[in-house]
């Protein structure tokens, strides 16, 4: 049965394990991020894994040579001292080694691990087409724990059918990658090279594609290579990266981009598809979820509603902070379209001590230490190399780039993992500043908010949207 309340996969570990588990146990479907996965096990391990959860699934991962590996590297018993940075994951690259691939596919393997513990709901994983270089692994990691659904957007998720079908038939499979000025080339990786294939049962997980138009959906379902299961669509106000508008690029008085109605998919094409899909982004307040099922939908895909909850991986400082603006209606959030390294619009808030102010912005040190956003590019000397707008100017500009394409861009990467608690303590004495991303459309917390002052938690924000 197709789930109707599908909870958004946000940022980096915002919707952990402990927020799916909580959405599927209540009847909903949770999903948690893949993004920087790696690392997000890096960073729990060496802050102490508090009550042993990462560990417990780690014992329960089938290739436990790899597993004790990763615990005995980086594991430290009571947390790393605030004052000693966190180690980095291996930067993703094209030919990656080993150990990176580990890291990627033990993340998602434990992520979606603790998200099914103890119940029989649905669980899904959240991947960024855009960070091609991890999908693979993360994909087979999630498999591995049985991952109930594997979705995608920021791109054009073309291959991941194909991909997902081929490891549940315990067969090496690709996934191509985009090289600036260059050819593509493949990540080839074989489930059989991580984990003993011949005591293993892979069971395809069903894939969604996140699309923005009825266009993407005819273009992914035309072959069965690319054909997803169900598609959720995503309207303009929904959270994390945009779509950039079609056309023309206008903008408003706030210098915010201008959505018009070509930047909607049209229902009437998609219902004659006959592909289950699920509509998102202004869908989480009451009566919505009935708008959504009388416009063809199976139901809703619902971010923001869920990302303010208390189970979500948010810190409780960024969390109270945001229910402080729309208590006392100061709520403020703008589409960027500079912010993200990847060249989508992006919607952040703005908050004291993130770096969605300029003050903060301009006190961060340049660099690029995480490099999830970073894209190959084949140099006019003919060699490939890896490049990111946010990094500084200099080695960019080294690498091809230009310095327009620098103006404005965030650091993403480092600012996400600040806003769960695991943010970088850099030796110099600087800590990385949040940066948070939500949806424009909070008239749904507003809502919940008066029924729960102090806040709500995932059941209660299940309820509230299933109220027809």
């Amino acid at each position: 049965m197709l789930p109707q309340i599908i909870q958004g996969g946000m940022g980096v570990a915002v919707s952990n394990w402990k927020l799916a588990k909580a959405v599927s146990q209540h009847g909903g479907m949770g999903v948690v991020s893949g993004t920087a996965i790696d690392a997000v096990l890096i960073r729990r391990l060496e802050s102490g894994d508090e009550g042993g959860d990462v560990r417990r699934a780690l014992a329960a991962f089938p290739n436990q040579e790899t597993a004790n590996h990763i615990l005995e590297k980086y594991f430290i018993e009571g947390g790393k001292a605030a004052d000693v940075s966190y180690s980095n994951a291996p930067k993703l690259l094209i030919n990656a080694s080993r150990h990176s691939n580990d890291l990627l596919i033990v993340g998602a393997f434990v992520e979606v691990w603790l998200a099914k513990e103890g119940h029989n709901g649905s669980v899904g994983i959240n991947f960024l087409e855009k960070i091609q270089m991890g999908s693979a692994a993360g994909i087979i990691g999630a498999m591995i724990a049985k991952v109930d659904y594997v979705i995608m957007g920021a791109g054009i998720p073309r291959e991941i059918p194909r991909f997902i079908t081929e490891i549940a038939q315990k067969k090496a499979s690709y996934i191509t990658i985009d090289i600036v000025n260059g050819e593509s080339e493949r990540i080839t990786l074989d489930p059989a090279e991580f984990i003993d294939v011949t005591k293993f049962e892979f069971v395809r997980p069903m894939f969604l594609a996140i699309i923005i138009s009825d266009i993407l959906a005819a273009y992914l379902a035309r072959d069965e290579s690319s054909r997803p299961d169900g598609f959720i669509i995503e309207g303009p106000s929904a959270g994390g990266h945009n779509a950039p508008p079609r056309g023309k690029i206008e903008f408003d008085a706030d210098n915010e981009p201008i959505y018009g109605p070509r930047d909607l998919a049209n229902l009437e094409k998609m219902q004659k598809y006959g592909y289950p899909y699920w509509l998102a982004g202004g869908f989480g307040a009451r009566g919505k979820l009935q708008e959504a099922l009388d416009l063809g939908a199976v139901g809703v895909q619902v971010g923001t509603l869920f990302a303010l909850c208390s189970d979500s991986g948010f810190t409780d400082k960024i969390r109270n902070q945001i229910l402080d603006t729309l208590r006392d209606g100061t709520f403020e959030i703008h589409t960027d379209m500079l912010a993200s390294p990847t060249g989508f619009p992006i919607k952040i808030v703005s908050l004291p001590g993130t770096t969605a102010l300029p003050d903060v912005f301009a006190a961060r040190p340049k660099l690029c230490d995480m490099g999830y956003l970073r894209e190959p590019i084949m140099l006019k000397s003919g060699r490939v190399d890896y490049r990111c707008p946010s990094e500084p100017e200099k080695p960019y500009l080294k690498k091809d780039g230009t310095m327009e394409e620098t103006v404005g861009r965030k650091c993403l990467c480092n600012g996400l993992f600040s806003n769960i608690g695991l943010g970088q303590h850099r030796r110099d004495g600087y800590d990385e500043a949040p940066i948070v991303t939500l949806g424009s459309d909070v008239d749904g917390c507003k809502e919940l908010i008066k029924d729960f002052p102090g806040g709500w938690n995932a059941a209660q924000a299940l309820d509230f949207i299933d109220v027809q």
